[in-house]
Formats: structure tokens, C-alpha cells, sequence
């Protein structure tokens, strides 16, 4: 891989309209769905006249989906007051081979991961991998593989890794304010129901919730632990809360019940921006698997909705994973604790807070490590995301790669096995009980 540059690659002098110069970068979307268009491409369309990132064209395998996606992204780009036209490509060939395409977003369902990064590689395409890597590890290293064969990297959508309060309280471990890292607990109490009203509602799909959002999580875990992990072991699964109902319409939109899991209207959905369908395909769509609004009740789903899981690390670090997605909708929904030999920091994601306490607990500090446009998606951390993506394109090695996403979804076929053997201890590299 080529060494990390010096300094950030810098930024594209803006365009005039329909101007197309050297600074012009061509981006293909694989899956559009909400993440690849409605997060991170539409981010993507708002700072065009800052990174010169065009949007050529979107392929998904709904037509329908694609076509009502590049609508919405040429919308955007008019509204920067670019005259550029997103086209929908005709097939996943078609848009990672185009000659106007230099970078390549895979956004896809988790299990159809590896086809498009091969094909974004094998046309010697920049490759963005959003987390989580896979649902097998077969086809994580196969990803790996993948990477190393190109001789690039490929840079993986752990939004953390791009959010300013997690990134400050890493840092602050790192400096030795609360001396040597010995503990780390990570609490994820989130109203995250839509897990199963969503295609993530099958493991085989999406590798659960626990795949989905603790990806996240783990990688956290591993980058805060800065060492490879020996040991998991983890109690959870499925609770009783939303047991399957024959009898329940099979989608919010057909129901007329009253229940606090409504898709688009729970608080945690209009807080989020999602209060509304992106589009009429998800509206159109039979199948469970392309609708977004599937109930909470309805039968098929196998996923597990909470976990404590506890990694010990090879440095003797341990910490603990604290996760539900049948959490309240509340303000500390998600916390990161750091303990170490003479303090502690505990980061609250929402507030964007760390309280600080160091030299025996002499000292303590509030900081605001929220950044200013945490009104944006992912707290700010998608319109970080695409610039660090603009950097990557110029050579800069990204914060995450597909090494991280194999690390992580060790930590995730660890847990599931040791859930499944009432909290037996595993070896995540091995996968084998110890």
C-alpha cells in the first residue's frame, strides 16, 4: 500500500456550472438505498463546489429505486447551482467500468458486499466499503484479499472514526490524561426498532443488529484498545418484546393499530431525519426485504436485539459492549467510558460531551467536543466522511479500512457464538470456544 501522505491533499478550487476540470472527481454509487443516496450521496451532492465530487451515475438492482435516487441527487446538485445530470447505470459493469468514474461507493445490502468491491478493484477504481464489512468472514477476507491483490486501500464507512466527540475522547485516552487504558465500557441503548422493519430484520441479509450497529461499536472497541483482541464472551439475543404476531398487518402503512414502533413517526425517526419515506419505491415494493416499514411483529425475522458483550485484549485491556435497540428514545443513548490508571472520561455521543476526571480526581473538566454542524447526518460525521473521501482519492490513507472491518466482524461471529453457547469464551481469531 502507498505510505501515508504528509499533509491532507488540498482542497478542489470551486467550478463554475457544468464546468469540468482536473479537480473533478467521478463518483458511481452501488445500492441506492438510504445510506449510499440519502446519507452519504447526498452529502456528498451538498459539498460538490468543495471536493469537486460528481455523482456520474447510481445502479441498484430495483430500477425504479435507482431512478427516483438520481431525481433526488440532481436535485441536489441544482441546488449548488451545478448543472450536472446523475444517470442510472444499467448494470454494476456498466457503472465501475465508465471511464468518468474514479471512485467507487459500495453501499449495497451487507451479504452483497464482495461482488462490487471486486469489480470496482479489478477496474482499478478508489474504493468506499460501508461498514459493516460482510455478514461471513469468507467473504471479509475475501474483501482483504481483494485490497491487497489492488495494491490500494480501501477506505470503510465507520462513521465514529469520522464524529468529532469519539475522536476527541480517543485522543485524550491516547495522551495519557487518565493514564494507561485498563477499561472501556460502551453503552448503545438505542430506539432502534427499524432493524426490523428494515432488510437487516434477517441475519442472512445483514448479520443483525448486532453486525449492523455494533460494527460500529467493536471497531471502537479495537481502536481504543490498540491491540488484538484474545478473548469474548456475551449473553443476549432475542427478548420476548417482539415476539412474532400472524394476526398484525404486515407493514405500518396498512395498519391502523396503535403502537409506539410506527415507522417514520417514533421520536428517534423524526430526530433523525428519517420522519419520512425516501422515496415512493420503498412504498411500491412487495417484497419485505425493499420495504422500510415492515412491523415490528411480523413473522421471519431472526435477528437478536440485545447483547453485553465483554472483549479482553492482548494488552490486558477489557471492555464491555452494553447493547439493545429496544432502548427509550433519550439523550444518552450512546456513552463511551474510559477508565484508566489515575482517571477517567466519559463521552456522551448526543450532547457531545466528555467529562473528564484525571490525576486521582484532583481534576475534572467538561469539554464540548461537538462540532458545528452536528445538525448534519451522523452528527456532522458523514460531511467529515466525504471530505476525509476526497483526501483518500488523492492519496491520503483513510482513518478505517477493510482490516478494521475483518477485526470488527471477528468481535460479532464471536459474540453471536458465545451467545448462542450461554456466554462459553471464544477466540475471535479462530472461532473456536476456548
Amino acid at each position: 500500500m502507498p505510505a501515508p501522505t504528509s499533509d491532507p491533499v488540498s482542497r478542489p478550487a470551486q467550478v463554475s456550472p457544468g464546468q469540468v476540470t482536473s479537480d473533478t472527481i467521478g463518483v458511481a454509487i452501488i445500492g441506492a438505498g438510504e445510506r449510499g443516496v440519502y446519507y452519504v450521496g447526498s452529502r456528498m451532492a451538498e459539498l460538490a463546489a468543495e471536493t469537486g465530487f460528481r455523482i456520474v451515475s447510481v445502479f441498484d438492482r430495483l430500477p425504479a429505486r435507482g431512478q427516483l435516487a438520481a431525481a433526488h441527487l440532481n436535485a441536489l446538485y441544482a441546488g449548488q447551482g451545478l448543472d450536472h445530470s446523475v444517470r442510472v447505470a444499467r448494470d454494476l459493469d456498466a457503472a465501475v467500468s465508465d471511464p468518468a468514474v474514479q471512485m467507487v461507493l459500495v453501499t449495497t445490502h451487507t451479504n452483497a458486499h464482495l461482488d462490487p468491491v471486486r469489480a470496482a478493484v479489478k477496474a482499478g477504481k478508489r474504493v468506499y466499503l460501508d461498514k459493516p464489512i460482510s455478514v461471513s468472514l469468507a467473504d471479509a477476507e475475501a474483501i482483504v484479499d481483494a485490497e491487497t491483490a489492488s495494491g490500494q486501500p480501501i477506505m470503510m464507512g465507520f462513521t465514529r472514526r469520522y464524529e468529532r466527540p469519539w475522536i476527541e475522547a480517543i485522543g485524550l485516552s491516547r495522551s495519557g490524561a487518565t493514564g494507561d487504558p485498563r477499561m472501556v465500557l460502551l453503552r448503545s441503548v438505542i430506539p432502534y426498532t427499524r432493524y426490523l422493519q428494515l432488510w437487516h430484520r434477517t441475519n442472512a441479509a445483514s448479520g443483525g443488529a448486532i453486525n449492523d450497529k455494533g460494527s460500529h461499536h467493536f471497531d471502537v472497541l479495537n481502536w481504543v484498545a490498540g491491540s488484538e483482541a484474545a478473548t469474548v464472551t456475551a449473553i443476549g439475543g432475542r427478548s420476548s418484546i417482539f415476539a412474532p404476531d400472524p394476526t398484525a398487518p404486515a407493514r405500518c402503512s396498512e395498519c391502523t393499530r396503535d403502537c409506539p414502533y410506527r415507522r417514520h413517526e417514533t421520536l428517534i425517526d423524526v430526530a433523525e431525519g428519517v420522519g419520512r419515506v425516501p422515496n415512493d419505491s420503498w412504498l411500491q415494493a412487495d417484497n419485505p426485504a425493499d420495504r422500510n416499514d415492515n412491523c415490528v411483529y411480523l413473522p421471519g425475522s431472526d435477528i437478536d436485539d440485545h447483547a453485553v458483550v465483554t472483549v479482553r485484549y492482548e494488552n490486558g485491556l477489557v471492555a464491555c459492549l452494553f447493547f439493545t435497540i429496544f432502548g427509550p428514545y433519550a439523550e444518552d443513548q450512546e456513552t463511551l467510558e474510559i477508565i484508566g490508571d489515575t482517571g477517567r472520561l466519559r463521552m456522551e455521543r448526543h450532547s457531545g460531551q466528555i467529562d473528564l476526571v484525571t490525576d486521582h480526581g484532583a481534576t475534572r473538566e467538561v469539554i464540548e467536543a461537538g462540532a458545528d454542524n452536528r445538525d448534519s447526518s451522523h452528527f456532522g460525521a458523514d460531511l467529515e466522511l466525504v471530505r476525509t473521501m476526497r483526501r483518500f482519492v488523492g492519496g491520503e490513507i483513510p482513518p478505517a479500512g477493510v482490516r478494521d472491518g475483518l477485526a470488527s466482524l471477528r468481535l460479532v461471529e464471536a459474540a453471536r457464538k458465545s451467545m448462542a453457547a450461554q456466554g462459553r469464551p471464544v477466540n475471535p481469531r479462530t472461532q473456536e470456544y476456548l
